[in-house]
């Protein structure tokens, strides 16, 4: 488990700062040197991404998309179980504070999709934004990254589905009706818990669960395709929700839901452990015990097809209390797909890829 010697960092989801898989060498903090403060503020620090391609390819079997973009990498929301933490070690740095404090920003992911989905060989297949880190984290706000990627993809009637768990999606509603009227466009709300003391410190700097439920109204209200992923689902913390986050969820205009198993990968587990110990003690030993129970004795399975439901006599309570609380409700099992048969290609290539030989 990671050490617990270190000052909570406000407003964050985690304090620790692991060292990534990939490092060979890892520097321990003397404690004497650590800040007297129970509490310290560490801000956010933004990066440019120069990365010269954006759409991405994926080929996990039990993911439901194979093609995805993210205008940024690492998250400020901190959400402290969020599987996508070990990706900031590829860059050299921690899947602790560093994922949700040090952000790279794609600032010319707008004009490289447009040069992307103008290539003879793009089809128009769907895209999901964001496939790692949500779109509209709160630097969204006063960038417009992903807001100015959706004017590309209405531009092109490019097929869409969006997955977040902020309000601010709903200032985008003019673009996502445009893309609703060629059936090109869902949006899904993350609901975790409905409890916000549960959620501040899970999830810290995420919209409230009223906001998100808010959002799925005006959005539903629009005519736009929205629904709700009930994820991850934290055995022994917050399994027993589940009926309830469907029942506001249905209140609210969604139209389907679908769920996934909390995933802990690589250092992961021990954040999240580390996290338990700080927030929710009590209830250490139950939520550890019965994540074991759905991942085979492991507080991880990779394999796929298990990944994202567990296994196991628990697992399989927990899927059939979701179904049968969905089918209750009257929420469908999964989005409409996002048709491609309005697609079209970008009208203008932007001049700052001009020069640039084609792929």
């Amino acid at each position: 488990m990671a050490g617990q010697s270190h000052p909570r960092v406000r407003g964050r989801g985690t304090a620790e700062q692991p060292p990534g898989r990939f490092e060979r060498l890892a520097l321990e903090p003397d404690p004497d040197a650590l800040p007297d403060a129970e509490e310290v503020s560490v801000p956010t620090e933004y990066f440019r991404d120069t990365t010269r391609s954006l759409i991405t390819r994926n080929d996990s079997p039990d993911v439901p998309f194979t093609y995805s973009l993210n205008p940024y990498r690492g998250c400020e929301h901190g959400c402290i179980y969020c599987y996508a933490r070990p990706s900031h070690e590829f860059l050299g740095l921690s899947a602790g504070l560093d994922f949700e404090t040090k952000i790279f920003v794609k600032e010319q992911a707008p004009e490289l999709l447009r040069r992307e989905l103008g290539r003879p060989s793009w089809k128009g297949d769907m895209l999901a934004m964001s496939g790692v880190t949500d779109p509209y984290q709160p630097i969204e706000r006063r960038l417009g990254l992903t807001r100015r990627c959706l004017e590309v993809l209405a531009d092109c009637r490019q097929p869409v589905g969006l997955i977040t768990k902020s309000a601010l999606v709903t200032r985008d509603i003019d673009l996502l009706t445009e893309l609703a009227r060629y059936h090109a466009v869902n949006v899904s709300l993350t609901i975790t818990t409905l409890d916000e003391s549960l959620r501040c410190s899970l999830e810290p700097r995420t919209a409230t669960a009223n906001a998100r439920l808010d959002a799925v109204a005006r959005l539903a209200e629009q005519g736009v395709p929205v629904g709700v992923m009930v994820s991850p689902v934290v055995p022994g913390l917050t399994d027993h929700e589940i009926p309830r986050i469907l029942e506001r969820a249905a209140q609210a205009g969604a139209r389907f839901a679908g769920c996934t198993m909390l995933r802990l990968p690589h250092g992961v587990a021990a954040l999240f452990d580390a996290w338990l110990a700080e927030h929710a003690p009590a209830q250490r030993t139950k939520v550890l015990g019965r994540i074991r129970d759905v991942r085979g004795g492991r507080l991880n399975q990779s394999a796929y097809g298990t990944r994202m439901r567990g296994e196991g006599p628990l697992a399989d309570l927990d899927v059939q209390m979701f179904c049968a609380a969905r089918a209750r409700v009257g929420l469908a099992d999964a989005p409409p797909p996002p048709s491609s048969a309005a697609f079209r290609r970008p009208s203008r290539i932007g001049p700052l890829f001009d020069g640039l030989p084609a792929d």
